[in-house]
């Protein structure tokens, strides 16, 4: 399945992306930067221009060598191993998070306290680390920062971090490994799914039917501005003077 997203470093004032890196593996399994355009089906000149600005931004990546005994080729440099490395860092970290749920909502801030907003949403009401100053926002948090409870033993939300409940009803379950998938309707328009243990979904009877309380901190929480909301809500400052 495609995660959906494409890794960029920013090297100096160039974007690193994974076409760069992909050449500069091919001049390493090639030898040569000739050899390494033409097995990725790129012109030689643009091949050799790519890498010209990039040396300009993140310093010598290919090393010419002219013919002798061995003959002549490239090579990687150092610096260019480290950025490769920092590059496949980024990606692994990427993927890690594009391979976990998450849920988003839209809604509207009804308050502040300094970093936090608290956020009305068609699902209830939450607090999210503000990311922005738009009223209008998209909240969202993985899945991962959920823990699942019995609605009879569910901590009161005034006394615990997890300043953030949600009251659902659960609308499947996908058993996995040892791990199960748990779906839950929270009122919004996508199910809260949330990977539980096989000793989780059997202590909390979590089956199609079955109310659940899901819980998670206001600090795994993000609000960001909700596609427009900066244009909407200037327009209407604009219009009030």
């Amino acid at each position: 399945m495609d995660a959906g997203f494409e890794a960029h470093l920013r090297v100096g004032g160039e974007t690193f992306d994974e076409r760069d890196a992909a050449l500069l593996r091919a001049v390493a399994a090639e030898g040569s930067l000739n050899a390494a355009a033409s097995a990725l089906g790129r012109s030689y000149s643009r091949a050799h221009g790519r890498i010209g600005d990039l040396e300009d931004a993140a310093g010598p990546l290919v090393e010419r060598r002219r013919g002798g005994s061995e003959g002549g080729g490239s090579r990687l440099t150092d610096e260019a191993r480290e950025l490769l490395a920092e590059f496949d860092r980024l990606q692994a970290a990427l993927g890690g998070t594009a391979a976990t749920e998450r849920l988003v909502l839209d809604g509207r801030v009804a308050a502040r306290d300094g970093d936090l907003a608290t956020v009305e949403t068609d699902a209830g009401t939450v607090r999210a680390l503000a990311l922005t100053d738009a009223d209008n926002v998209r909240v969202a948090f993985r899945s991962d920062a959920v823990t699942l409870h019995d609605p009879e033993s569910a901590p009161r939300g005034d006394v615990t971090s997890a300043r953030n409940r949600f009251r659902g009803q659960v609308i499947g379950v996908d058993r996995g490994d040892g791990t199960a998938l748990v779906r839950i309707d929270v009122g919004a328009d996508d199910p809260l799914a949330v990977r539980v243990t096989e000793t989780s979904l059997e202590r909390l009877g979590l089956e199609r039917g079955a109310d659940v309380v899901a819980s998670f901190k206001a600090t795994a929480t993000r609000a960001t501005a909700a596609p427009g909301a900066g244009v909407r809500e200037d327009r209407d400052r604009g219009t009030g003077e």
